[in-house]
């Protein structure tokens, strides 16, 4: 990713008023998974003008230009990260919450082949798991 995100608003023709500026900049400074609530509260850190209705109309507008993908784990909470990050999967622990990146090549190459088994070329993909944490006695 070598624009920012405001740079590819732009290049977009999204008009971009400080506080879009804002939630874009807490958007590329985010290294989880936030929802608009969080994004609100860090936003509104930095600009307590930003009101919950900007953030919502905000995160629309980026996802409707292909800057963000939307992401929903089960949890009733859409989360958000920039589309141009580099591919990866997601592990959602059911426990906590929590969601943790990870990339498998081996993943990959099963995919790539099942595709091809099946007669198609994989464009692209979403894999998400969901566990808990494994206890002492199941080690």
């Amino acid at each position: 990713m070598t624009d920012s995100l405001i740079a590819r608003c732009e290049t977009k023709g999204l008009r971009m008023t400080d506080q879009r500026r804002t939630i874009a900049r807490v958007l590329e400074g985010s290294d989880d998974h936030p929802d608009v609530e969080e994004l609100y509260n860090r936003a509104t850190a930095i600009d307590p003008r930003i009101s919950i209705a900007t953030v919502y109309r905000t995160v629309k507008l980026f996802e409707e230009a292909g800057l963000l993908d939307k992401l929903e784990f089960g949890d009733g909470r859409a989360r958000y990260e920039d589309s141009t990050r580099e591919h990866h999967d997601h592990l959602i622990d059911m426990n906590s919450g929590e969601v943790i990146e990870f990339v498998d090549e081996e993943i990959e190459a099963l995919q790539d082949r099942i595709a091809t088994k099946l007669g198609y070329t994989l464009k692209g993909h979403r894999l998400e798991l969901y566990g808990v944490p494994l206890t002492r006695k199941d080690k």
